[in-house]
């Protein structure tokens, strides 16, 4: 029991640092792509708030500055800690259940059915904190077209003070801590296939630079490369759940315009078509690769480091 705690608090000890490294590498791309997610459709006539992902990073700049593009970071960083810490412990725990004999390593499939195990802890620890995200990160984003149009002033629709005053201000008006899982169904359904999809690209190309099985001897080069093509797979497989799920998290709650995924699913592919689906999947795929390489690479080099 103690060899499995020590495996427990190496996992736990490793993922959180792998998970600080991605957030701090990754996040500016994510703002952008929230903004681009949750930007209004236009009226006919008029061209949107943002161009596209280079345009929403000149933006936020000239009215927020850099701080701008680490908006809603205190969420995340609070918990991205504990999501990764969660996501790599449940995966080792699913591992040492798959492994057909101790220090065998685990086939690409066996690989894809932990990283599933793995998606459903990390979805219902993760909604609460995405809906704090999005919605400090739509804010700004939504602001401009409150007021009429870009030139208008980011503090016109500023409703949330920050992390907690969302929180707050949900639990108050939004029905409680229900109001804090609304879109637990798509980031369900984000994150049992997007992890299964990490995990099993990570070991297939892991085991591909090795030549065999044994991957304990590759270089950091190698497990940059894995962990950023497998962060990538992560968002090519699920990419428009991610769009429906920050839909709803973002949708108003006395005025919502979607009664849940399905509607919401509907009526985006029927509004803005299928690239509609597919809203800031330029900066997730350059959030994702980075981060992920970042994110592998601390983790594997604290876990060996602790043995």
């Amino acid at each position: 029991m103690n060899l499995q705690m020590g495996e427990v608090a190496k996992d736990l000890t490793a993922g959180t640092i792998g998970g600080a490294a991605q957030l701090i590498v990754g996040h500016p791309f994510d703002t952008i792509k929230v903004k681009l997610q949750s930007q209004p459709v236009p009226p006919p006539g008029q061209l949107p708030r943002y161009a596209g992902a280079i345009d929403a990073v000149k933006q936020t700049l000239a009215a927020e500055g850099p701080r701008g593009l680490y908006k809603g970071m205190g969420a995340p960083l609070a918990t991205v800690a504990a999501l990764n810490a969660v996501l790599f412990t449940v995966r080792g725990q699913m591992e040492a259940l798959l492994r057909s004999a101790p220090g065998v390593p685990l086939t690409v499939n066996q690989q894809v059915v932990a990283g599933a195990g793995a998606g459903v802890a990390v979805a219902i620890l993760a909604t609460p904190t995405e809906l704090i995200k999005c919605r400090l990160q739509a804010q700004s984003a939504l602001a401009g077209a409150v007021v009429g149009g870009p030139g208008a002033t980011i503090t016109a629709a500023v409703k949330y003070g920050g992390p907690m005053d969302v929180a707050k201000q949900v639990l108050r008006s939004e029905g409680g801590v229900r109001g804090l899982f609304k879109g637990l169904v798509p980031t369900m359904a984000r994150e049992v296939p997007g992890n299964a999809a990490m995990f099993g690209v990570y070991e297939a190309l892991k085991q591909y630079f090795a030549g065999g099985t044994d991957t304990s001897g590759l270089d950091r080069g190698s497990l940059m490369i894995a962990g950023g093509l497998a962060g990538g797979a992560f968002w090519a497989s699920v990419y428009p759940t991610d769009v429906i799920k920050s839909a709803i998290q973002v949708d108003d709650y006395k005025n919502p315009k979607y009664t849940g995924s399905v509607d919401a699913f509907k009526k985006i592919l029927k509004i803005e078509g299928v690239g509609g689906l597919y809203k800031g999947f330029g900066p997730a795929m350059g959030r994702s690769v980075p981060a992920n390489a970042a994110c592998f690479l601390a983790y594997e080099l604290v876990r060996s480091s602790l043995g």
